[in-house]
């Protein structure tokens, strides 16, 4: 009876303590507790934590300055009485406010120090004990240690379990599940089953939503053709629907990536345009019909079928031009048709034709420029962004990198322009770090190593502030994979390889995770493979052979896979045969000649096939010399010294143009590579010294030049990536 006495006198569910640089996460805490609903079977069963009802009821923040008084005022201390718990937002800031500090004493003081609960929002837990690393802190002091009643520190240390919103850490869905089940007194893998349960009847919620508009606009469409009696309202109620199912609720679906029900819903929506009479097609049903094709492009592409999605996106084509030929000059459907090019040229993109996706985006720029100058707004600037990013894909491919940067900083102006304007929108937040992550490959084809990873690191540290705003976002957990991955490859390049191994296999969970959830997405098997060739990569140059095997020999599967669905993916093609070459160069290392060149025989004629459709691609001349240079090693392995030198001299006629478009190290390396097998130390001397200058490391490279005695006047590099540091002689520990 007492505890439950002592329960209801509560007037708090909670007291959250925080140093004012932290107010917007105790608003945002305040407002996730106080509107949390707690689980049936809890309600009630909690009286010592002062939990009772469905909510959580008031939780206490104060809103303006304290008092410049000796003690806590009588406010507060009326509040800390009157509250079950004590959670405290932990921070450099708040380890140094007085008022946080005395607000835990003075609650440890009413003999409830078990219901104190921390918040990492920032800085980093006991810094104090890491040498030059005490401002960091952000444990309060009396978290970290007793306290006797005059308030000082008793020396009787304490160990904190905190939850934590920092990058890389619970993120905030995660830190929040971790608060309330302390409150509650629950199990925090109990309550976040729960929330997986919820968001799955969300799910099916929105589906089954989907299958009850497919049914509706059925049952319009055949009313519609059998009775003509009201035929024009049924006309307009059936393509309200239509509308709908294409706009709201495809965004929905496209969310929760669930492809198979986008699938249906758009076909749906295809199945009710060809029921029409032809007489029936006006201007607003081309639109509709227009928005199916290509929704439904899209969804085929996801899917990695791109002949199909490219049927799509032509026919889309066609009707834009019928519109735009019915209304010359109308801003909006010159957008419309823009938007129908640029899928267009996205598709040809994918099938290696470089030379139409280029002409694609380029005739989608300039009626985008057009629409723009005269009804500007914001979905078309957007647009118009993509598809610069997208000519900037090819110009890059091309060796044209300052057209290519050129177009990106118009593309970063723009989403700077769109983010100042919608601060709040993650689309726009998550479009301005795809501009940075542009720029930083920029910089990284032109040899900037050092500010190629720094800007890599920013753009990561940008995606996971916006995961931990949207966790169940699966485009922008793409995203931070994407950029995780790209930050660890930009570190191996300097010859970091325990922190490059750190951040691809990151890249790598994401990828399995996002697969588990929908397995029928190309893109996210194609990332699988893909990082898992580079993760496999790594380890072989660290000497660990068996995890390069399980690695290389994952990305070997998915990618075979992904190629056996959609033979006309070059993207997959070459990501395959990347695979082939790395696994013939771990062959090489295992002593395995015969299947090194098996393997490699294969990839040189995936990129023989490639180059022939898309010369102008210079990423496939660095394929190729790569493929070379491995099957000259295992040439000379097999003591065949004329097909090795063979090899080797193809491998230097392939990259030698290519590599010094810009000064991209991976493509100098391969030029470098091939010159010092073939014994041209003349020629690969100003290359080698290149590297050397930009802080390019690699173990295979160090044996060559140990191999061929050649000086490797290496600079030094330190590379810092938040609170990491790394150097290009020597590594630290990943925490």
């Amino acid at each position: 009876m007492e505890t439950a006495l002592r329960a209801v006198s509560f007037k708090y569910s909670a007291f959250i303590s925080y140093s004012h640089d932290d107010e917007r996460w105790a608003k945002w805490l305040q407002s996730s507790l106080e509107t949390y609903r707690i689980p049936s079977r809890v309600v009630g069963t909690q009286p010592a934590a002062g939990i009772l009802s469905r909510r959580l009821g008031p939780v206490f923040r104060d809103r303006s300055d304290l008092p410049t008084a000796s003690d806590l005022s009588a406010t507060i201390n009326e509040a800390l009485r009157s509250s079950a718990n004590l959670i405290v937002i932990c921070s450099p800031g708040a380890c140094v406010s007085r008022w946080v500090n005395e607000e835990i004493i003075a609650f440890r003081r009413l003999g409830r120090g078990d219901r104190i609960f921390s918040l990492i929002v920032a800085g980093e837990p006991n810094a104090t004990d890491l040498p030059g690393r005490e401002a960091e802190e952000c444990f309060a002091p009396a978290l970290r240690s007793c306290t006797g009643i005059d308030g000082q520190p008793t020396g009787q240390r304490l160990e904190p379990v905190a939850a934590d919103v920092r990058a890389g850490a619970d993120g905030k869905s995660n830190a929040k599940l971790k608060i309330l089940a302390g409150l509650l007194d629950v199990d925090f893998d109990e309550l976040k089953q729960r929330e997986h349960r919820r968001r799955n009847r969300q799910m099916a919620a929105i589906t089954a939503l989907a299958l009850v508009m497919m049914m509706i606009t059925t049952g319009l469409a055949i009313d519609a053709l059998v009775a003509r009696q009201g035929a024009e309202q049924r006309q307009k109620e059936a393509e309200t629907l239509v509308d709908f199912m294409l706009g709201d609720l495809n965004d929905k679906l496209r969310q929760v990536q669930r492809l198979d029900i986008l699938e249906a819903v758009d076909n749906q929506a295809m199945r009710y345009f060809s029921a029409r009479p032809g007489r029936d097609v006006n201007d607003q049903t081309l639109a509709l019909r227009l928005k199916a094709l290509q929704k439904i492009g899209n969804v085929r592409e996801d899917q990695g079928k791109l002949p199909a999605a490219m049927e799509s996106y032509q026919a889309a084509a066609a009707l834009a031009a019928e519109l735009v030929r019915r209304a010359p000059g109308e801003p909006e459907r010159e957008a419309a048709y823009a938007e129908t090019l640029h899928h267009v040229g996205n598709a040809y993109w994918f099938l290696g034709d470089l030379d139409h996706a280029l002409e694609s985006f380029q005739r989608a720029i300039v009626l985008l420029e057009r629409a723009t100058a005269v009804r500007p707004s914001d979905a078309t600037l957007a647009v118009l962004a993509y598809a610069r990013i997208n000519e900037g894909r090819v110009r890059e491919a091309r060796g044209e990198f300052a057209a290519a940067k050129t177009l990106y900083e118009a593309v970063l102006a723009t989403f700077k322009t769109l983010v100042s304007r919608h601060g709040g929108e993650l689309r726009w937040r998550s479009d301005l770090a795809d501009a940075y992550d542009s720029l930083a490959k920029v910089a990284l084809e032109q040899g900037q190593l050092t500010q190629a990873i720094a800007a890599y690191y920013d753009v990561r540290r940008i995606r996971t502030e916006l995961m931990a705003v949207s966790p169940d976002d699966h485009d922008l957990r793409e995203g931070l994979l994407n950029s995780t991955a790209l930050l660890g490859g930009a570190l191996a390049l300097c010859g970091a390889d325990a922190a490059a191994a750190h951040y691809v296999g990151d890249a790598v969970r994401m990828a399995k995770d996002l697969i588990a959830f929908d397995a029928t997405q190309g893109d996210w098997q194609l990332e699988l493979g893909k990082y898992n060739r580079v993760l496999g990569h790594i380890a072989r140059r660290r000497g660990l052979l068996d995890e390069a095997a399980l690695a290389d020999n994952d990305a070997m599967r998915v990618l075979t896979a992904l190629v056996a669905t959609d033979q006309t993916n070059s993207t997959w093609r070459r990501e395959l045969a990347r695979a082939q070459v790395e696994w013939a160069r771990l062959q090489l290392t295992l002593g395995a000649v015969a299947e090194a060149e098996q393997h490699v025989n294969t990839a040189v004629s995936t990129i023989t096939a490639e180059r022939a459709s898309s010369a102008s691609n210079r990423t496939l001349r660095l394929l190729e010399a790569q493929a070379f240079l491995v099957f000259g090693e295992a040439a000379a392995r097999r003591h065949d010294a004329p097909t090795a030198r063979e090899r080797w001299a193809r491998a230097r006629d392939s990259i030698s143009s290519a590599a010094h478009m810009g000064a991209e190290p991976d493509f100098l390396a391969a030029l470098a590579s091939a010159l010092l097998w073939l014994d041209d130390t003349d020629a690969a001397r100003p290359v080698v010294d290149e590297l050397a200058t930009m802080g390019y490391q690699s173990s295979d490279f160090d044996r060559l030049l140990t191999a061929k005695r050649q000086r490797y006047r290496l600079k030094p590099l330190v590379l810092r990536c938040g609170r990491e540091e790394f150097g290009t002689t020597a590594e630290r520990k990943i925490n």
